[in-house]
């Protein structure tokens, strides 16, 4: 199965040195399903020929809003609804959850509330999740295609699925320790000191990217959430 990669933003220095770019990280997380992976680098206007490129697609992070005025934007929501119309299984992380949303019908904003940096609990259908976030925008309202499967005290609609289309979430489940760090070295001014603290402080902690990444192969092997 050949995954398409929407690479909407390039991944920090300091994490490009610990665990590479984004596309590399992704292929890493869903290593092991016997998937193929192509890049294509959307913030650089580099797009497919359209949604029957690839057998699925995923839509990756980024530092930009997805309600900024970017010339990447409209083309990635024309893009998005294609995949959308053709039924093929699409995959969105942060950025890309929060854009998939916006495209269908739903509302991002920066939240009022601040930031989620580093790791963070999460519910998804009764199961705990501890995964690495870094965030301000949310998705304050879901298209009407959209379910809220996973949520955490920080940020209600954490994980959105679009039956047999979509499954997105908040958080970086490609994210590890060492990627954190690598933000906190380069970023961390935009974020309050006490969370930074925070985020430093669990680096030793476990995550759950392997069980999220495995979920979301399922998904693009089913267009499944159970």
């Amino acid at each position: 199965m050949k995954i398409g990669i929407l690479q909407c933003g390039h991944a920090a220095p300091a994490v490009q040195e610990a665990v590479g770019d984004y596309h590399f990280m992704y292929s890493s997380m869903l290593s092991g399903h016997d998937f193929t992976f192509q890049t294509y680098s959307v913030v650089d206007m580099e797009f497919p020929n359209g949604a029957s490129d690839a057998d699925g697609w995923l839509i990756s992070g980024s530092k930009h809003g997805a309600y900024e005025d970017h010339a990447f934007i409209p083309p990635l929501e024309d893009l998005i609804r294609e995949i959308a119309d053709q039924g093929l299984p699409l995959v969105g992380v942060c950025f890309g959850h929060q854009i998939i949303a916006q495209a269908l019908g739903g509302k991002v904003e920066k939240f009022d509330a601040g930031w989620a940096v580093g790791r963070q609990t999460y519910e998804i259908e009764g199961d705990e999740y501890q995964l690495n976030a870094w965030h301000q925008d949310q998705v304050t309202h879901l298209p009407e295609s959209a379910t809220r499967v996973g949520t955490s005290a920080f940020c209600e609609n954490a994980m959105l699925y679009y039956e047999s289309k979509a499954l997105t979430i908040q958080p970086h489940p490609e994210f590890n320790a060492h990627a954190v760090a690598g933000l906190l070295e380069t970023r961390a001014d935009t974020v309050p000191q006490d969370l930074q603290t925070r985020a430093r402080d669990a680096l030793q902690e476990p995550d759950d990217n392997q069980k999220m990444g495995d979920r979301l192969a399922h998904f693009f092997k089913t267009k499944s959430f159970a």
